[in-house]
């Protein structure tokens, strides 16, 4: 009798694996195809930021030749100056190194720009993420300045703080006075991470709508229910380039 409780034990035990995965303990909602984002970020040498732009300006078309280039900004405020920011899209991972192994052996891409400006760099960074399920990347209507603000989620993902990241957003969203471009969340680099890319007009609009939100009973509670899971945050106020895509 023992042996046969046994035997069956082990049955049940080997219909059980894998273990099944309900849904609150999974990460949330994920993209519906591969498609996702390199954040890259350059810290150039103080005294060569304006000549590393100018000579990207001149050779940007022998880069997006091999993969679209999203947007490309100077960091104006927040954080270390003299800092490039820029977001490349990528088909997957495949496509990505792909295209890798083409600007390797592109030597008009890499005498004329990679060799050269390599030495004006200090620090070269790298994240990789996904748009959220519930955004996509949207185009501003005209030339305007950007802001990224970077936060720092509890672990957990999505299903423990998504639902009330995705609130805090559209509260904002609805007043206006800033265009929602990107929510993307970091699937390489610093995990539980979120950035929200926004769009405004204008520095000072930017000033004078953030003031409104803060009197804003919509926001103030949808943001400090969000709170509860937020660890640090940051932003930065991007210029873009004249050769950017996103304006």
């Amino acid at each position: 009798m023992l042996v046969l409780r046994s035997g069956l034990t082990r049955a049940l035990a080997a219909r059980a694996w894998p273990p099944q995965v309900y849904s609150s303990f999974a990460t949330g909602p994920r993209q519906s195809d591969g498609t996702f984002y390199e954040f890259r970020t350059y810290s150039l040498k103080p005294s060569k930021m304006n000549q590393f732009l100018e000579n990207f300006k001149k050779n940007v078309h022998l880069r997006t030749a091999h993969s679209e280039l999203v947007g490309y900004w100077s960091v104006e405020f927040g954080g270390r100056m003299n800092k490039a920011f820029h977001i490349w899209k990528y088909d997957n991972f495949a496509h990505r190194i792909e295209v890798r192994k083409a600007l390797a052996k592109d030597k008009e891409w890499q005498e004329q720009f990679l060799i050269p400006n390599l030495a004006l760099m200090d620090k070269q960074e790298s994240e990789i993420t996904y748009l959220v399920p519930w955004c996509k990347l949207e185009k501003p209507p005209k030339e305007g300045v950007y802001e990224l603000v970077t936060f720092q989620m509890k672990p957990g993902g999505p299903a423990v703080w998504g639902d009330t990241f995705k609130k805090a957003i559209n509260a904002h969203v609805i007043l206006g006075y800033s265009k929602l471009v990107g929510v993307f969340h970091t699937e390489y680099g610093a995990l539980n991470r979120v950035h929200v890319l926004w769009w405004n007009e204008s520095a000072d609009s930017r000033a004078a709508g953030r003031h409104k939100a803060h009197e804003d009973p919509r926001v103030v509670a949808a943001v400090r229910e969000c709170v509860n899971y937020l660890v640090s945050q940051q932003n930065m106020l991007l210029i873009p380039t004249s050769f950017s895509p996103l304006k």
